[in-house]
């Protein structure tokens, strides 16, 4: 593998060299890590009929954290041969000269082993399932070079902690967690084709794939097909264990849809500021899906 040198630039200070590694793991841009958080409690409560282990808490909310950083340097890796091009990314560390290819190689070859020390504390069956994750979450980068349905690999990716989280807690994955694990598929696809649409003219340029050009004029409408079809199912979850015997149940959902009718007013207009304003305003929507089962079990 041939690895780029990046630009000549005069020597950083240890200040400078831990700004570049925050950015290059988005430490500094929590969004992403709020995204991948709020599923992998959704599954964790729902496993555990409301009960979670504090350790298993503990462990998933660190595993999250160290794979979320990971993926974020495994994919400027892949992107740094565009990212330059690109007016929103062009500032990264690789791109910039900042972190070379292969510290960044280094950088997710660390967080994925410290990621891989916290299994030590689950079940063995949580190994076993971690494969899975660490596949997803290296190949996906690379997607958008040879399908136009890269959000769909991130979906898979991300949603694999909802399976992790039911083995951490003891549970064999059944069809709630298969349901949760849809849901959050259909919820991320359309997320990130919010945020892929705050690209897409310089995607167009470029040569890169996805969804936001695939669907082209309309995105907007299978966006919501998508947040429609992720409501539904997590409706069918909320029924399988009860969650609707509390008036919190429904009020969950109904709070979710008017949030998903709100981004979807703000973006008629298509603007790259407000629909990337889309993508992270879905942070509040996985807090209050995660909110609401609290709330369910504790009345």
């Amino acid at each position: 593998m041939q690895l780029d040198t990046p630009p000549s630039l005069p020597p950083l200070n240890w200040q400078q060299r831990l700004r570049a590694y925050i950015q290059l793991t988005r430490f500094d841009k929590p969004i992403g890590t709020e995204l991948l958080l709020w599923p992998t409690f959704w599954a964790v409560w729902i496993a555990a009929e409301g009960h979670p282990s504090f350790k298993v808490l503990l462990i998933l909310f660190l595993g999250v954290i160290f794979m979320r950083a990971a993926g974020c340097a495994i994919n400027d890796f892949a992107d740094r041969k565009v990212d330059g091009r690109v007016e929103r990314t062009k500032h990264r560390p690789l791109p910039s000269g900042l972190i070379s290819a292969k510290e960044a190689l280094a950088v997710f070859a660390v967080l994925v082993l410290a990621s891989a020390s916290l299994l030590l504390f689950l079940p063995i069956q949580a190994f076993y399932w971690s494969f899975g994750a660490l596949g997803l979450a290296a190949i996906y980068p690379f997607m958008k070079r040879y399908t136009y349905l890269p959000q769909f690999v991130l979906g898979a990716a991300f949603s694999w902690a909802i399976p992790m989280a039911y083995v951490a807690q003891g549970q064999t994955p059944d069809l709630s967690c298969w349901l949760l694990y849809s849901a959050n598929l259909l919820w991320t696809v359309a997320y990130d084709t919010q945020y892929a649409m705050t690209d897409r003219p310089d995607d167009l340029k470029i040569g890169v794939k996805s969804t936001a050009i695939l669907f082209g004029k309309y995105d907007l409408a299978i966006i919501a097909v998508l947040q429609l079809a992720s409501l539904g199912l997590l409706a069918w979850v909320f029924n399988l264990h009860h969650l609707f015997n509390s008036f919190t149940g429904w009020a969950t959902l109904a709070i979710v849809l008017g949030l998903f009718i709100y981004q979807l007013v703000k973006t008629l207009d298509r603007q790259p500021a407000h629909t990337f304003w889309a993508f992270r305003h879905n942070r509040w929507v996985g807090l209050v899906i995660w909110l609401g089962i609290v709330a369910s079990y504790l009345l």
